[in-house]
């Protein structure tokens, strides 16, 4: 992040390093660094295997205990909906899986841990990570969804030879900045600052329309 930012961005100031700067930072979040890079870690020979052992324990818990809320529907009865007016929640009018009812602002995992009692003791790490991978399971998998629409335009090249001033309907910064900074790829042309979706757009359909190989061979 923080050499593409530099080459691609620029900076008028000292560097500071802002998770804010992230893309997709709700997939980099610091309570699942194990999830995200154990893996990694093991494969190039820094995670010994009694470490390994235990990180596998954990995803196998946490990935059974979100299938456990997701195939457990919780009933209206008056033990649930006294817990929901408590928590200050609206009362069921129907079943609900555990797994949506956990989904509401207001709740959270100990309350339908209450609910649904699991024979499996688990660490409050494993909970933690349950609750926020179901509360936020739609915004997870619309960032995921980013993350691979981005690896395919990392493979749309932008060519050498291509022409700016001859794209229209580019902004007039966006313009600028992708002369300035010549971008490699579609994917580092998003990032630029200055540059939106929408010249993004632009530049996809010029360069897939085939302009910059027939200016190429007129010069």
């Amino acid at each position: 992040m923080l050499i593409d930012d530099l080459i691609t961005k620029g900076t008028n100031e000292p560097y500071r390093l802002l998770t804010s700067r992230a893309e997709y930072r709700l997939l980099l979040r610091h309570d699942n660094a194990d999830l995200r890079l154990t893996e990694i870690g093991h494969r190039v020979g820094l995670i010994s295997d009694e470490r390994y052992d235990r990180f596998l324990e954990k995803k196998r818990l946490i990935e059974e205990e979100m299938a456990r809320l997701s195939s457990i529907r919780i009933k209206p009865t008056v033990a649930t909906q006294t817990l929901i007016r408590e928590v200050g929640g609206s009362e069921l009018k129907d079943g609900i899986l555990a797994s949506d009812l956990l989904k509401r602002p207001e709740m959270e995992y100990r309350h339908i841990e209450q609910l649904t009692a699991s024979t499996v003791e688990l660490t409050d790490d494993i909970k933690e990570q349950v609750e926020i991978q179901l509360k936020y399971e739609g915004y997870i998998e619309k960032s995921l969804q980013q993350v691979d629409r981005l690896k395919k335009m990392e493979n749309k090249k932008i060519p050498d030879l291509i022409d700016y001033d001859a794209i229209n309907g580019l902004a007039s910064e966006a313009r600028q900045k992708l002369k300035e900074v010549r971008p490699l790829s579609i994917a580092q042309a998003s990032r630029i600052s200055g540059v939106n979706p929408a010249d993004i757009s632009i530049l996809l359909v010029y360069i897939e329309q085939g302009k910059v190989a027939r200016v190429a061979q007129d010069l």
